[in-house]
């Protein structure tokens, strides 16, 4: 049943003990197969280059702000800038088994008023794409912006027309919510933005999925899954 207030029109449903959420700091996540640390030009920028140089193009920059760098020192300068940012908040993937910096992604747009925060930025490199690593990394930042800080809702957002983008949200559990368009304008051209978000009451059940996932029994003997993340969050239902 909808409530209503005194003057008999709808309102939302009560938000009780609600406070201001504390604001993300620049700490280290660790994981089993990665840990997010904050974008450090001095230790993660050679790592990163050499990652990106992996990609045989610049396809994986067309839908970022920025790039694609090819030189170093352009791509330091780019980093030195984004470290130094609060929002977005940048974090660097370093994958455990060799300790390399493979990619990045940021928390941005932070509302702490609102408990609302935006998973963006994402910038993987080839030797981090639809690996164990990376899938583990955005759960990581997923949790803590949960769990720890205790927010209530978290968006993903990005060109309506960048496929991959819009396939990964979905693949993680986000849910899509509909397209803002003429929302931005960049490298010159214009931006339909895509949104979607999970929020508080999702994640639980999003959480087990991906803890089920992560699990080495999930896994066969070449490191195949046995389940998808979506198969897993879809038999949490029944």
């Amino acid at each position: 049943m909808t409530r209503t207030n005194e003057y008999h029109q709808p309102i939302g449903e009560p938000v009780t003990d609600w406070t201001p959420r504390a604001r993300p700091a620049r700490i280290t996540i660790e994981g089993k197969h990665c840990r997010i640390e904050p974008l450090d030009v001095t230790r993660h920028a050679a790592d990163l280059f050499d990652a990106y140089s992996h990609a045989p193009d610049g396809s994986d920059w067309t839908y970022l702000f920025v790039g694609p760098f090819t030189e170093f020192d352009a791509f330091r300068d780019y980093l030195t800038k984004a470290a130094a940012s609060t929002d977005p908040l940048h974090y660097t993937v370093v994958d455990s088994a060799n300790g390399k910096a493979v990619g990045t992604l940021a928390l941005m747009r932070i509302e702490p008023v609102h408990g609302v925060i935006e998973m963006g930025s994402v910038t993987f490199s080839p030797l981090l794409k639809q690996t164990r690593v990376s899938t583990e990394a955005q759960y990581l930042l997923m949790r803590h912006v949960f769990d720890d800080l205790g927010y209530r809702r978290y968006e993903w957002k990005c060109d309506s027309l960048n496929a991959p983008s819009r396939k990964t949200a979905l693949r993680l559990g986000f849910e899509f919510e509909g397209i803002f368009r003429q929302a931005i304008v960049y490298k010159g051209r214009n931006r339909d933005t895509a949104w979607y978000a999970i929020i508080d009451g999702d994640w639980p059940r999003i959480r087990r999925a991906f803890e089920r996932w992560l699990a080495d029994d999930n896994f066969d003997a070449n490191g195949t899954q046995r389940a998808s993340l979506a198969q897993l969050r879809d038999a949490d239902r029944d």
